[in-house]
C-alpha cells in the first residue's frame, strides 16, 4: 500500500513540532483532525504499522475462547488456541472473503459460514469441503494468517502489518509506573465498541490532558482527580503518561497491593501507549481505551473497565464501570461540539496549558510528525 501524501500546511505544522523552539507551543491546525488525506495517511504509516490494543486477556480465559473486532477495515478474531497462547487471527476465510467468526463465544474451530471451511484455534486449516479434487489445492497454503501479537500487563495488542519492533521493550520505562497496581491480575467487568463522530486524535488527547478535568468533570472527577494536581512524566518515543493525584479529601480507592508505593496508593497513573492505547490505571480498577479512526471524523472506541478481584466479590466491580460511562458521556458531548468547531473557518490552532495539563498532547504530536513525515 503507498502511503497517502500529507498536506502540504499541515507537514509544515508537524516540522514545527519537530523543531520544538517556538514558545509558546501550539495546538496542530484544525484540518488535522478533519481532513479525509490525513486520516489516510495515518491509517498506513500509524495503524498498519503501530502496536494496536484489541482487548484483554482476562477475556480468553480458556482455549477455544474468543472474540471479534476490527481495526481500520481488519476483521480480526482474538482466540485463546488448545496450546493455551493467545493468538489474532485475520477474520477473513481463504476461500472467497466471508468472516469466519462473530461476536465472541467458545468454539472447537472457527467455521466459517459461507462454504464451512474449518480453521484450528492457531488459524491453520482444518478442513476444506471437497476441495480435495481440486489440482494442485494446498491445504498448508490455506491457513488464516497470525498476526504479530504481544501482551503488556494483561493488554492485548497486535501489528497488522508485522514491520513494528518489538513492542515490549519499548515500555520499559514505563513499566515502574504501572507495575505496583499489577492491572494484569484485575478482570473485566465490560468492554466492547462504541463510535463516536470525533476524530480518534481528538478523543485520545482528551483522554490524556488533565486541562479539562475540573472544568468538564466538575461533580464526578474533580472530587477526585482535579485538574491542578496533575504532573506529567517525561514521554519516550512508544508512550507518554502522567500522574493524577487524588485531592487530600478524597477517600482513595482501596485495597491497595502491597507493591504499591504510598504515592500510587493516592493517585492515578494515566498511560497513553502509541498511538490509541489509552488508560486511567488506579490502585483497585483500570479504565481504558483502544482507539481506532473508522473515518476523518469518526473513532471506534473499544473501551472497558477492569477491576481487582476483591470487588467483584463485594459486589461493587459494576460501580467502577458505572462511573467510568457517566464521565465518557460527560467528555462525548464536549467532544462531539469540539469536532463541529473544528470545521469551522474561523477554528485556530491555540496555545496549549503547561506541560502537567497538555504536556502529553505535544509529546503525541512528535510522535506522529516522525510517523508521518517523509525521510528527508
Amino acid at each position: 500500500m503507498a502511503a497517502a501524501t500529507l498536506p502540504g500546511a499541515l507537514a509544515a505544522a508537524l516540522r514545527q513540532v519537530q523543531d520544538d523552539t517556538a514558545k509558546p507551543r501550539r495546538a496542530m491546525p484544525p484540518t488535522f483532525y478533519t481532513d479525509t488525506d490525513v486520516a489516510a495517511a495515518e491509517e498506513y504509516a500509524v495503524f498498519r504499522q503501530g502496536w494496536i490494543c484489541v482487548g484483554r486477556v482476562d477475556e480468553i480465559p480458556n482455549p477455544g475462547d474468543f472474540f471479534t473486532t476490527t481495526v481500520v477495515s481488519e476483521p480480526l478474531v482474538v482466540v485463546r488456541d488448545d496450546a493455551g497462547d493467545v493468538q489474532v487471527l485475520s477474520n477473513v476465510c481463504r476461500h472467497r472473503g466471508s468472516q469466519v467468526a462473530e461476536g465472541s463465544g467458545t468454539a472447537r474451530q472457527l467455521l466459517c459460514p459461507y462454504h464451512h471451511w474449518s480453521y484450528n484455534l492457531d488459524g491453520g486449516l482444518k478442513r476444506a469441503p471437497l476441495m480435495d479434487e481440486v489440482a494442485g489445492f494446498d491445504p498448508a497454503a490455506c491457513g488464516l494468517p497470525r498476526l504479530a501479537t504481544e501482551q503488556w500487563m494483561g493488554w492485548v495488542f497486535t501489528n497488522l502489518d508485522g514491520t513494528a519492533d518489538p513492542l515490549t521493550p519499548q515500555l520499559t520505562e514505563l513499566d515502574p509506573y504501572v507495575a505496583g497496581y499489577h492491572p494484569e491480575e484485575m478482570r473485566t467487568v465490560k468492554a466492547g465498541p462504541e463510535y463516536w463522530s470525533v476524530n480518534w486524535k481528538c478523543l485520545a488527547e482528551n483522554f490524556m490532558e488533565g486541562y479539562h478535568l475540573t472544568p468538564v468533570h466538575l461533580k464526578t472527577l474533580h472530587p477526585m482527580t482535579p485538574t491542578n494536581l496533575c504532573q506529567k512524566i517525561e514521554g519516550r518515543p512508544a508512550f507518554t503518561g502522567y500522574k493524577s493525584h487524588y485531592s487530600p479529601g478524597f477517600e482513595g480507592r482501596p485495597p491497595f497491593h502491597p507493591d504499591m508505593s504510598d504515592e500510587q496508593k493516592r493517585m492515578s497513573m494515566m498511560v497513553w501507549i502509541y498511538p490509541g492505547f489509552v488508560a486511567a490505571i488506579s490502585p483497585n480498577s483500570a479504565v481504558y481505551m483502544s482507539l481506532t479512526p473508522t473515518a476523518a471524523q469518526e473513532v471506534q472506541t473499544r473501551w472497558g473497565v477492569v477491576a481487582r478481584e476483591d470487588l467483584f466479590a463485594e459486589g461493587t466491580a459494576q460501580d467502577r464501570w458505572d462511573f467510568a460511562a457517566s464521565f465518557n458521556a460527560e467528555d462525548k458531548v464536549r467532544l462531539v461540539s469540539l469536532q463541529q468547531g473544528l470545521n469551522s473557518h474561523y477554528a485556530t490552532a491555540g496555545p496549549l496549558a503547561p506541560a502537567d495539563y497538555e504536556g502529553c498532547t505535544w509529546d503525541f504530536y512528535q510522535y506522529l510528525a516522525d510517523r508521518l513525515l517523509p525521510d528527508e
